[in-house]
């Protein structure tokens, strides 16, 4: 089992930044992928940004060159940098992680990020 804990997440203007974070506990392992999901009201939950174990890392194209992922592998944690924020990323950001050895997928219980225009 793997525990997750998202924190971070708040109310901003347009062009402001937040960064969450998400600790994981249990039974996570180096190998696995780690990244970030979000759902906005009335669509889908939608990838964000994912960073292996190698620190190779994976974007949407809505948040190239504005959000950054990273992970620290001793701390088990993963962060979200998020510049620039806009009105259309206003969602719930749900911390992932997808172990290495069987695909499963752990979801932390989401935070909430409003950008007001």
């Amino acid at each position: 089992q793997v525990q997750l804990v998202e924190s971070g997440g708040g109310l901003v203007h347009a062009g402001a930044s937040l960064r969450l974070a998400c600790a994981a506990s249990g039974s996570v392992s180096m190998p696995d992928t780690m990244g970030w999901y979000r759902q906005a009201p009335g669509k889908q939950r939608e990838l964000v940004a994912t960073i292996s174990s190698g620190s190779g890392t994976n974007y949407a194209d809505s948040v190239k060159g504005r959000f950054t992922v990273s992970r620290d592998n001793a701390k088990n944690t993963t962060y979200l940098q998020m510049n620039t924020l806009k009105p259309e990323d206003t969602a719930v950001y749900f911390c992932n992680v997808r172990k290495f050895t069987s695909g499963h997928d752990y979801w932390g219980q989401g935070t909430q990020v409003t950008v007001a225009s």
